[in-house]
């Protein structure tokens, strides 16, 4: 099924994975997928390593095992800077061969220890491409805060609106965590004509080394009120997963009750996470 299909009928849940980094260590992954596949998602998204067939097949084979074994709809990440067009068309048959449908198009980062390719310089690339070879149902992903190489939000509305006109029907969003900066986000989108659903990337932050991470890695700002829970409870690991879990929770819930078309959770393939959250919105969504 495609997903974009969902949001013609219902708000969605979904959640997103990633393939442990040793193909021995899929197995270890039916843990967390019984747990998610209970909570009943609309769809589980797979992570996609840059550099080599073998994050390409870790991924495929994860997404084969949520359709198949768990009966969930899967989306498969994939990115592009690295990869030839060769390479995309031998991922664009296992993908078809394997019967599955959906594909979030990235870019992928740079990584100085792979060289880029030049067949595909931005993920609207990647879906012009693959649009002309193939019948998916293309997603994109897209920056509240604005991408971290956009000079200003109006070029990042640009670049997001030239990846809808190439074929992404759905759009996932980067983490946030003030949801003023999503709705303020959103109301940009509908201004530049993009009508896709766009749907939040939500995920909790539990401990102080993540929080710091977040922080490196996505560029997403905290408001003051979660800077003092984080001041409060970062020496109390505890009592942080506690309140990270309702800071969250209390994102989900006013997300839902301003109508957003659904919520995307970031697990970090954590089933803990996902359950707690699901029990705390199960009569919300």
């Amino acid at each position: 099924m495609k997903v974009s299909q969902v949001y013609k009928k219902k708000r969605s849940l979904s959640f997103e994975i990633f393939p442990p980094k040793k193909d021995d260590e899929l197995k270890n992954i039916d843990a967390t997928l019984e747990v998610l596949s209970e909570l009943n998602p609309d769809f589980i998204s797979v992570t996609f390593g840059a550099g080599g067939s073998s994050n390409c097949n870790r991924t495929i084979e994860l997404a084969k095992k949520i359709k198949y074994d768990y009966g969930v709809e899967p989306v498969v990440h994939l990115t592009c800077l690295h990869y030839d067009r060769n390479e995309i068309d031998e991922f664009t048959r296992v993908l078809k061969s394997e019967g599955i449908e959906n594909v979030l198009a990235l870019r992928g980062d740079a990584n100085p220890n792979i060289p880029d390719k030049n067949d595909f310089r931005h993920s609207s690339d990647l879906i012009s491409y693959m649009k002309r070879k193939s019948d998916f149902c293309f997603l994109g992903a897209c920056y509240p805060e604005r991408h971290p190489e956009s000079s200003d939000i109006v070029s990042d509305m640009k670049c997001l609106k030239k990846k809808v006109d190439a074929g992404a029907e759905v759009l996932l969003s980067q983490l946030f965590f003030d949801n003023n900066i999503f709705y303020r986000f959103y109301d940009k989108c509908r201004i530049a004509g993009i009508d896709v659903p766009v749907i939040p990337g939500v995920m909790p932050v539990i401990n102080a080394a993540q929080i710091k991470r977040m922080v490196s890695i996505c560029h997403a700002s905290f408001p003051e009120r979660f800077q003092r829970i984080i001041s409060r409870y970062e020496d109390n690991r505890e009592a942080l997963f506690d309140a990270g879990m309702s800071y969250c929770l209390s994102q989900i819930i006013d997300l839902l009750t301003n109508d957003i078309s659904g919520i995307h959770l970031y697990t970090m393939n954590n089933p803990l996470v996902a359950g707690r959250i699901c029990e705390g919105i199960k009569n919300i969504v």
